[in-house]
């Protein structure tokens, strides 16, 4: 089944999202259909803040470590894309698909001197216009996430403008739309009910069950960063336990 086939089934595509080349084998084994990067593991990975402050070379690097242990679609979070234009951003996606990616999450939002700002939605659009113009050009069928942070951002008119994005993203040629801490169910309803596009929703505490986005017609289902965060918490208990007790039985304990 190819990823886009993989966001048109009656139950969501469950993203398994990785940062390395080890969480991407648990991934792979479990039995996931599809493997995300996150963007924000993989920059704290590697020392670094998210927010593309990483130099692209070394997602690259990861990237080409992670698609050497999984057999599944591989799909890119590439933030804002790397690049000032759309060629040079186009340019980071055709190294990615030599690297046998086949998907990537684009975002309608910059980060700059530590702020998110929301990006023109008519600029956004006419930089994914322009980016699936170079890949059809060059003969790249690249599943294009475009994210619309509407309500990251918590503006007042969060599902309108959603709604205004979605439509200015389908005509620009998106493969599907990704909106990060949409929650409510009447606002999930509404995203699928205006979009022909595939929608993906994000892990946060108060998303309803597979089940109740599957019957509001969420296609995909994503976890960004908070295994990793899950993973660092209980790390830290469990060396704080190791320092407590003197001793490292605790490491040997079954789960």
């Amino acid at each position: 089944m190819t990823f886009l086939e993989l966001h048109q089934q009656d139950t969501p595509l469950l993203i398994g999202n990785v940062w390395d080349a080890s969480s991407a084998n648990i991934v792979s084994r479990l039995g996931f259909s599809a493997v995300g990067t996150s963007s924000a593991a993989i920059a704290y990975t590697l020392g670094y803040e998210d927010g593309e402050n990483m130099p692209f070379n070394e997602l690259l690097f990861m990237v080409e470590r992670i698609s050497r242990v999984v057999c599944v679609p591989l799909t890119v979070d590439l933030e804002a894309g790397y690049g000032e234009t759309a060629d040079d951003i186009a340019a980071n996606i055709l190294q990615l698909a030599k690297l046998g990616v086949v998907g990537i999450n684009l975002e309608d939002s910059n980060i700059i001197d530590g702020k998110r700002t929301l990006r023109d939605a008519a600029d956004f659009a006419l930089t994914l216009s322009s980016i699936r113009s170079a890949l059809n050009h060059a003969n790249i069928d690249m599943f294009i996430n475009a994210r619309a942070d509407a309500f990251i951002m918590k503006t007042d008119d969060a599902l309108a403008q959603t709604l205004d994005r979605a439509t200015r993203y389908e005509a620009a040629g998106a493969s599907g739309l990704f909106v990060p801490y949409l929650r409510a169910e009447q606002d999930i309803a509404a995203v699928v009910a205006h979009t022909a596009l595939p929608v993906n929703v994000l892990c946060v505490p108060e998303l309803p069950d597979f089940a109740t986005l599957a019957s509001c017609g969420v296609k995909r289902i994503s976890m960004g960063d908070f295994a990793y965060e899950k993973l660092q918490r209980e790390l830290h208990a469990s060396l704080k336990t190791v320092l407590d007790d003197g001793a490292f039985s605790s490491l040997f304990m079954p789960t």
